[in-house]
């Protein structure tokens, strides 16, 4: 004789939803961050089409500790 209880498949067990929904948010959070580094190399790519652009901070370099150093060996002094 055959009972008519089966058990139920492991699809319909808690810990295979478990996991299936905690992959599923894992998945989703990878494409998310991989779309966002695309989105931002993307920006720095349109922005530096082989130019260097160059800010005021890095055009100057401050040796001194702040104020701008100047250049003595282009002055010939007599003494």
């Amino acid at each position: 004789a055959l009972s008519a209880q089966t058990e139920a498949p492991f699809y319909e067990e808690w810990w295979f939803l478990l996991v299936m929904a905690l992959s599923s948010l894992i998945l989703i959070l990878l494409v998310v961050f991989a779309l966002v580094l695309h989105g931002q190399s993307k920006k720095y790519k349109n922005c530096s089409t082989g130019k260097t652009i160059s800010n005021v901070e890095e055009s100057v370099t401050l040796d001194n500790g702040g104020f701008a150093a100047l250049e003595l060996n282009s002055r010939h002094l007599n003494i």
